[in-house]
């Protein structure tokens, strides 16, 4: 079958793409790729009761699928170029802002009308951090809920799937260059298009790589970020999270001069397992409606590690350190902290007897096991520095999960179109090592397609 244009992902880059080439161009054949499940066929086997941990599904739901890796997220759509990724550094600082508002009113028009969009402008928190050598990131953050969020991504579906062709639990095997275009293979069956977008997301990193390879496009080592999942009572946050709901801070340590930082901070919200190529982490969830909220509050942790020459493996690493934790405890480890700096190990009993109930069913453990010393013992100088600005942080029954990892593609080369060094080939989204949230990978989902709507 022969399309114009291919979109391999169905996360917020392939479907942002989407949306908006067949809005700027009703007449296109458009196809979508995903080797995930269509969004109604989502979802992940634990219960809690009769499933409680993961059991290796030939396709995650919780990392793929129509929506992507964002699709049960809690929703967060953060408009800044201070984090979530480096796209203004391709399109420039106000495109990519203007970009990242577009994309956000049409998630209202979808069903996200009446969530809020907090700021850190003109807060007072701001220098209470600065007091403490913490430092607060500046953003406006549209919270959807990862309830709203899927209805948002819904609606867009239904807006979308009589203009666009999706083959779902369809992955690619290969992309090869044609006479005209690109050849998709799955399975036993080619595709052909004039115009590719690759929007793979971190899960697809491993392909990434060997696409690049396969094609000879130039990529560059990337980061890992490696840390924990910290959980506790929602009053040692709540002055932070109901004015600014998501508050990126950044903490410098002493010892190392390593730069530790909250990250995906979620108010009343639940700990969630992940599995990546096999890997189990930990993440986190939260809900919009007060009905699916907890009494807890829940963020990462994380040390973003750097790796030059002989080593360039980022990802290896941040997966040999996952492996040991779920070696050591099956799958997620949790700590009180208390018990970490104590240099014990938690058990069971000490977990139960806690003032917090987890929300997650993890394995009691040691993360002194687990985690490297340098990144430990950054994690731990951070909960001290947190617990000035918000007491109780490092309270002794306050949780750990572990590990969190956030995996990053190797940054793929290329131009202000964000077009591979082969004509036609667009890189985009997460996968692309280029862009880290949702909102940087939605913009440039609505950039490339406007550069090639342009061309037409």
């Amino acid at each position: 079958m022969n399309f114009d244009v291919i979109i391999i992902g169905a996360g917020p880059g392939g479907i942002f793409s989407a949306y908006e080439l067949s809005a700027l161009m009703p007449k296109l054949k458009i196809a979508v790729f995903e080797a995930g499940h269509a969004l109604d066929k989502r979802s992940c086997p634990i219960d809690g009761e009769k499933i409680k941990s993961c059991i290796g599904c030939k396709s995650c739901s919780i990392m793929s699928g129509f929506g992507g890796a964002g699709a049960f997220s809690d929703g967060k759509y953060n408009i800044t170029n201070d984090f979530g990724g480096t796209l203004y550094e391709y399109i420039g600082k106000d495109e990519a802002l203007s970009l990242m508002r577009y994309v956000d009113d049409i998630n209202m028009e979808h069903g996200g009308a009446g969530t809020r969009l907090y700021s850190t402008a003109g807060t007072k928190i701001k220098k209470t951090c600065v007091q403490h050598d913490l430092h607060l990131l500046d953003a406006s953050v549209r919270h959807l809920g990862t309830d709203i969020n899927y209805v948002v991504l819904e609606n867009l579906y239904n807006s979308l799937r009589d203009r666009v062709s999706f083959f779902f639990d369809t992955p690619v095997d290969t992309v090869k260059r044609a006479a005209s275009g690109y050849e998709i293979v799955t399975g036993d069956k080619s595709y052909f298009c004039e115009k590719c977008i690759i929007s793979v997301g971190r899960s697809g990193s491993k392909w990434m790589e060997r696409t690049c390879r396969e094609l000879n496009i130039p990529t560059k080592s990337n980061r890992v970020d490696i840390g924990v999942r910290v959980e506790l009572p929602a009053e040692v946050f709540s002055h932070l999270t109901d004015e600014l709901y998501e508050s990126k801070i950044v903490y410098c340590t002493k010892e190392y001069g390593d730069k530790v930082r909250t990250f995906c901070m979620n108010p009343r919200g639940v700990v969630v397992n992940e599995n990546t190529n096999g890997i189990i982490t930990v993440n986190g969830h939260s809900y919009e409606d007060p009905a699916r909220q907890t009494a807890n509050t829940n963020f990462a942790l994380l040390v973003a590690k750097h790796f030059s020459e002989p080593f360039k493996d980022s990802n290896g690493y941040g997966e040999s350190i996952a492996r040991l934790s779920n070696m050591l405890g099956g799958g997620v480890i949790v700590q009180r902290f208390g018990d970490l700096i104590r240099g014990r190990r938690s058990n069971q009993n000490r977990i139960d007897e806690a003032f917090i109930t987890p929300t997650l069913k993890a394995t009691p453990g040691d993360l002194s096991l687990v985690l490297p010393k340098r990144i430990l013992d950054g994690i731990i100088e951070m909960i001290y520095a947190l617990d000035k600005i918000a007491p109780g942080t490092a309270n002794d029954d306050t949780l750990l999960y572990g590990v969190e990892v956030k995996f990053y593609n190797m940054e793929v080369e290329v131009n202000s179109d964000l077009e591979s060094c082969l004509e036609g080939l667009y890189i985009i989204g997460d996968g692309s090592g280029i862009t880290h949230s949702l909102s940087h990978a939605s913009a440039s989902g609505v950039h490339v397609a406007r550069r090639i709507a342009a061309e037409k």
